[in-house]
């Protein structure tokens, strides 16, 4: 069993308008966009980061936008919800919120004891609010959300499969232990890990998911460094699954592979971060292109959607 794996690094999904994109994530959730820059394989395409102040790992919704992209079908063999935390008793204060800002399909629940706020994102994208207690993460509140009430960072994932035997048996592997159970839903989470450190499964009998904006690209899981990622990585080779090389992402390293239920895993570095080519205090604020895409900036800078 793996244990250099602390929770959720980050999450990517995709968006059908930047614009739309930025203004749910930073006007009515609240976060900040922690870095502006581009699709490593599609340059005219934005990638864009929401987190908290420096973008720390298991705070991190990152989009690709594509411009007018039809939406995703949901299924099965995705990530069907992305969970933030909030404090706990704060949740009327966001349905009031989220309700003054015409957000969709609002309504709450409760699963595993806590208090959950569900709603949708402009592309039909799942999310949840779930009101945590003594979640000591900083928020950020640069973009006008009380602190008494803002996103601290992720809570959990949903993963949506047909059948969970082999992903239960792959998270095993990777560190996670099953800690509750519900009906069709059993919960997974990380001992000693960080505070982004639960993913639940619901097992259910539905099509194959189709990706599109308001889908979950992949997910990504946090490793302090380089070394205990090629850790993880000679571990799942050795376990017999597919794992490309190391990539250089500029703001941490990454490998990926497919799980067994159809969602594309990532494994990331916590280091070097977002503050490697821009102040802290200016993250997101201009556009960053990776070095071999730099010849591009007076054509991306024209064709980009503006943000604002």
């Amino acid at each position: 069993m793996l244990t250099q794996i602390k929770g959720l690094h980050h999450v990517t999904s995709v968006a059908s308008s930047a614009r739309g994109n930025n203004a749910f994530f930073t006007d009515v959730l609240g976060l900040r966009r922690v870095k502006t820059t581009v699709n490593f394989d599609a340059p005219d395409v934005y990638h864009l980061y929401y987190g908290d102040e420096a973008g720390t790992p298991g705070s991190v919704m990152t989009y690709f936008p594509f411009p007018n992209t039809a939406r995703g079908k949901k299924g099965v063999g995705e990530i069907g919800r992305t969970a933030f935390s909030v404090p706990k008793g704060t949740l009327q204060a966001w349905a009031d919120r989220l309700a003054a800002l015409d957000t969709k399909n609002m309504s709450q629940d409760t699963r595993f004891g806590e208090d959950r706020l569900l709603f949708d994102g402009p592309d039909g994208d799942s999310f949840a609010l779930i009101g945590v207690k003594d979640d000591n993460r900083i928020p950020w509140t640069g973009n006008g959300v009380a602190s008494n009430i803002a996103i601290r960072g992720f809570h959990s994932t949903d993963m949506r499969l047909s059948d969970a035997a082999a992903s239960t048996e792959l998270l095993t592997f990777m560190g996670y232990e099953q800690i509750d159970r519900t009906d069709n839903i059993t919960r997974f989470a990380v001992p000693g890990g960080n505070e982004a450190n639960v993913i639940d499964i619901e097992t259910l009998s539905a099509a194959p998911s189709d990706q599109g904006a308001g889908s979950v690209h992949h997910i990504a899981f946090a490793v302090d460094n380089r070394a205990r990622q090629l850790e993880v990585r000679e571990a799942l080779l050795d376990t017999g699954y597919q794992v490309t090389p190391v990539i250089n992402r500029d703001y941490f390293w990454a490998i990926y592979f497919r799980a067994p239920g159809g969602v594309l895993f990532e494994i990331a570095t916590n280091e070097p971060g977002f503050n490697v080519d821009e102040d802290t205090a200016h993250l997101g604020e201009a556009l960053r292109l990776p070095s071999q895409h730099e010849h591009l900036r007076e054509k991306l800078e024209r064709s980009l959607e503006p943000l604002a």
